[in-house]
């Protein structure tokens, strides 16, 4: 065995088992390619057992009809021809008749059952595919929401999900109705060969090891095609990446006035172009030793048909039995190819099928470490403490954060501030535990948060990101998903949205908070603009009953003006909760009790917006000036800062007390209009 760990994902999502050196290791070889193949198969089983016991039952009924009914059918025919043989000089007239009749009722009987059992199988298959489908689907979706977050962030781990995503709907059923089929075959091979063996008892051996070959050819190409697909996964994953790219509503736009949707187009043609050379000729040499293998097999059935010939034509055998032991012969022949390609395709489906294995099989790492996990205090205060935590993703060795220490206390309210890649999304997600430290600790009331049992730790936090979610249900539920364990009122509802600004402009929907969201499933769909979804956003944050409030830039869309609004009416409602800012725009420091400056993973500075712009040749201070002059020197620009008794320039007094984003907005509401257009965007740092 490779060194895959256990409820990992190892290269194509499966254990591998290392090819036989010698003849000793062979045995051993097969026995673990055999050991894994029941294990899949028994796994699909089971999912199909418990989606639902009457799919199993059904099929496994119609299973043993399907494989013994064409027997009957074939013996009741060579009785036919038998006694028509017999009617050439009949001592009974009718006598024969009415055994003609007998037989004729019951090769009806047969043959309408055979219909019968055929429209069964194929409802059942239909049915059973929906049901099983859906099972898995929901199975992978409670899963996917228990998995670490961590886990996403590695390639082949997120490759894997996606592999497992897309086999879960059609590779379950049919590997098992592969395998049905497989049994039905035996079932109708083995009567068969009874038949033929009580003809000559070396035909069936013939039939046999002719066939060898062509299972032999099967399995190979289905691992070659396997590997291949694997090997190509990047290729794959090219061409429903310029396939989505093309087909993204949020994309078009972009893509029409850019004029580069053709270049898309030529890329997937080009990666496609890779792709099928290769399949293509693994298909064409496949079939190739197929239709050699086939001509040996058809020579093989004449020569023995023509032994049965000889056989009536001396008077050994009745004429009835030649048409018997012929259609045992077919069936025999057919079978053992049903056999060969039902059990590769079972082959094939199970290879695939570990993706889902494996994926069902990942363990959370992000688990209480003690026995009985503590359950955190409600409402009430709370004091965290970083102690020397570092991180570095999942995958990679460079430091994302580096020997951070620090206090966040009740009531405080905390900004962190510095460049993209700072490490700021990072240090949120380490605190809500989304991540675990590499090293250090983080304490909640002088417990370690990896004490804490985790579904409660995390509904003590109101938090909105970066990428904020957009949900394709109304405006009602987009904002009582910020507390899903509190039953929604319409006026809790409307109180959030009134707090975010967002009541705006759902007064002016069609349906008001009832208003269905996007156009992806109601054609009444409403398409928010960036702004409105950020207040949306903020409305969860607000409708949730949290005891930490984190803001992860969570009004880059809005105008200064309805941002500093919204900073004010989170420093009304918060009350004694801790409350975290990252934004860009550094007005929202001046409303900190504490700034945390981070440089290149590392924590540079830490206290008020007074104390920090103080430092001259801080970070802090760097970086709010560059914005502070920017500001000016737009305002000026546009004429806007007009020097008046109550509204004096902005100086270095005013950036030291943080109040020249006030002055601006108040200056803004009374300028004029730059001449010939609209104010211009404000610049936001980078």
């Amino acid at each position: 065995m490779n060194g895959d760990v256990p409820g990992r994902f190892g290269p194509g999502g499966r254990n591998k088992i290392d090819l036989p050196k010698s003849a000793k290791e062979v045995p051993k070889f097969l026995g673990g390619l055999v050991s894994g193949f029941m294990r899949r198969l028994f796994y699909i089983f089971k999912l199909v057992w418990d989606t639902s016991h009457w799919i199993m039952i059904a099929m496994t009924v119609l299973t043993v009809l399907s494989g013994v009914l064409p027997v009957f059918l074939a013996y009741v025919a060579s009785e036919i021809v038998n006694v028509l043989a017999e009617s050439v000089s009949p001592s009974d007239p009718v006598k024969i008749w009415q055994t003609l009749l007998i037989l004729f009722g019951m090769n009806v009987l047969i043959r309408l059952a055979e219909s019968v059992v055929s429209t069964f199988e194929r409802m059942l298959n239909s049915i059973a595919g929906e049901l099983v489908a859906n099972h898995i689907k929901v199975q992978l979706m409670l899963k996917a929401d228990k998995i670490d977050v961590s886990r996403f962030d590695l390639p082949d781990f997120y490759e894997n999900l996606e592999n497992a995503n897309r086999e879960a709907g059609s590779r379950p059923l049919q590997i098992l109705s592969a395998t049905f089929s497989l049994v039905s075959s035996v079932i109708s091979m083995f009567s068969f060969i009874m038949i033929l063996w009580s003809v000559s008892p070396w035909a069936p051996f013939v039939i046999f090891f002719l066939s060898l070959p062509s299972a032999v050819v099967n399995f190979v190409y289905r691992r070659k095609r396997f590997n291949y697909m694997r090997r190509r996964s990047k290729d794959r994953r090219q061409m429903q990446y310029y396939s989505n790219l093309m087909t993204n509503k949020d994309m078009v736009k972009e893509i029409r006035v850019l004029s580069i949707g053709k270049v898309f187009i030529q890329r997937y043609k080009e990666v496609f172009s890779r792709y099928y050379a290769g399949l293509k000729k693994l298909i064409m040499h496949e079939n190739i030793w197929h239709i050699v293998m086939n001509l040996v097999k058809v020579c093989s059935n004449v020569g023995i048909l023509l032994y049965v010939a000889r056989r009536a034509i001396d008077g050994t055998m009745k004429i009835g039995n030649y048409t018997l032991s012929s259609s045992a012969l077919t069936s025999v022949s057919n079978g053992i190819g049903t056999l060969i390609s039902s059990t590769a395709t079972i082959y094939e489906g199970a290879l695939f099928i570990d993706n889902v294995i494996a994926f069902m099989n990942e363990q959370s790492c992000l688990t209480s470490i003690v026995d009985a996990p503590l359950h955190p205090a409600r409402r009430t205060e709370h004091t965290f403490v970083f102690e020397n935590v570092s991180f570095s993703y999942p995958g990679r060795e460079r430091m994302v954060l580096k020997d951070l220490s620090f206090t966040l206390r009740p009531g405080e309210t905390a900004v962190l501030v510095g460049i993209n890649g700072a490490g700021k999304t990072t240090l949120i997600k380490l605190l809500m535990r989304l991540y675990d430290p590499t090293s250090g600790r983080i304490l909640m009331d002088g417990h370690d948060i990896r004490e804490y049992d985790l579904a409660e730790y995390y509904r003590m936090f109101g938090v909105i990101f970066q990428d904020f979610g957009k949900y394709a249900v109304n405006v009602s539920e987009n904002i009582s998903f910020g507390d899903i364990e509190k039953e929604p009122t319409e006026k809790a509802v409307a109180e959030a949205a009134d707090q975010s600004g967002a009541s705006d402009y759902i007064r002016d929907l069609s349906d008001g908070y009832n208003t269905p969201l996007m156009r992806i499933f109601e054609e009444n769909g409403i398409e928010l603009s960036g702004g409105q979804w950020q207040k949306l956003a903020i409305a969860r944050a607000f409708y949730s009953e949290s005891d930490i409030i984190i803001l992860d830039e969570p009004t880059a869309s809005l105008d200064a003006i309805a941002e500093q609004e919204i900073y004010n009416q989170f420093d009304r409602l918060r009350k004694d909760k801790i409350t975290i800012f990252v934004s860009h725009r550094l007005s929202s420091a001046t409303l900190a009790s504490k700034i945390l400056v981070l440089d290149g993973g590392k924590l540079v500075e830490e206290g008020t917006h007074k104390e920090l712009i103080q430092k001259n040749e801080g970070v802090y201070h760097n970086l709010f000036t560059l914005q502070a002059s920017r500001y000016l020197s737009d305002a000026e620009e546009r004429g806007k800062i007009i020097p008046t008794e109550d509204a004096p320039a902005p100086n270095g007094n005013d950036i030291e007390r943080g109040t020249y984003a006030n002055r601006d907005r108040n200056f803004s509401n009374r300028a004029p209009a730059r001449p010939g257009g609209h104010p211009r965007p404000e610049n936001r740092p980078q």
